[in-house]
């Protein structure tokens, strides 16, 4: 896959996010998917419909208010992507920071594996100690 096209799945795909358009994001996605984020309250996704549901409980939990593109590689059917994320949690149970909510700006580092012109697998990793901290997590 060439690199403009993988661009543009991502991108497109990005789009739909800061959109909150769920249908958007479920037609960017291959037919069989793997979806996890880090961390994450279910874990790693293979069926369509607990994908769904993460991201419809995502989008009621956050609120976009940009991106910062950090960093992009590239393999023959893969991007790992890079940025600084920033908005807000209105609902920090997505981040495993139950009954949390703020401003906050962390690190959200993605893997997108392709076939046939489509995201088969995404897995991202949000920086947790940078939303526990902004959120005022007390730890330990």
């Amino acid at each position: 896959m060439k690199r403009e096209d993988m661009d543009q799945a991502v991108n497109d795909h990005f789009g739909f996010e800061a959109a909150d358009d769920l249908d958007g994001v479920m037609a960017s996605l291959a037919g069989e998917v793997e979806h996890e984020i880090v961390p994450s309250p279910v874990g790693s996704q293979r069926d369509k419909d607990g994908v769904r549901d993460y991201y419809a409980r995502l989008f009621s939990s956050v609120k976009g208010e940009g991106v910062t593109p950090l960093k992009r590689y590239y393999g023959d059917d893969f991007i790992v992507d890079e940025t600084m994320w920033h908005g807000e949690i209105t609902d920090g149970s997505v981040f495993l920071c139950d009954g949390k909510s703020g401003k906050v700006d962390f690190r959200l580092l993605h893997i997108f594996e392709f076939k046939d012109g489509m995201i088969a697998r995404e897995q991202a990793w949000c920086d947790l100690a940078a939303i526990q901290q902004q959120l005022g997590v007390k730890l330990g």
